[in-house]
């Protein structure tokens, strides 16, 4: 869950962790995990007490991601390959962010192939990544809708 997703008072309960006397950061491990901290190593409580807060919040916001993640880890226990993930669906009202050569371009999601990108419309990413870096690039790889995984060769 990116920082722009996250409520902003779980933002500010993470961030307040690193001012957190060591007994507090202690007593609130063990509200959030129901044991005490099997280690005394501040930096990790800090970063899984951060983790933990931000799973609550996905798990109340997001459940069917969660699920979602739950079948692949147990198919990949199973079968010991990985499940294909879901397409990326994009919907109207979303905002596509790229940082491209430390410029952050912005495209808004109208509908269904329609876009905006700095007041003019597009029926394509791939046109708004092509208008971004002067060459052709597949618009939903280039925005991270879509990996670009290859199948894997096997040398002869």
């Amino acid at each position: 869950m990116s920082t722009s997703q996250t409520p902003k008072h779980i933002v500010a309960q993470i961030e307040a962790l690193h001012s957190m006397r060591w007994l507090d950061l202690k007593a609130m491990w063990t509200s959030l995990f129901g044991v005490p901290p099997g280690i005394n190593n501040r930096r990790y409580v800090i970063r899984r007490l951060a983790h933990r807060l931000q799973e609550d919040v996905a798990r109340a916001t997001a459940p069917g991601l969660l699920a979602i993640n739950d079948e692949r880890i147990r198919h990949l226990l199973a079968t010991g390959t990985l499940k294909p993930q879901p397409k990326k669906i994009v919907t109207a009202g979303q905002v596509l962010t790229k940082n491209h050569h430390g410029v952050l371009h912005s495209v808004r999601v109208l509908g269904k192939d329609r876009f905006e990108y700095s007041g003019k419309h597009y029926t394509s990413l791939s046109a708004i990544a092509r208008q971004i870096t002067g060459t052709r690039w597949s618009g939903p790889l280039f925005f991270g809708l879509k990996t670009n995984a290859a199948p894997v060769r096997k040398p002869r």
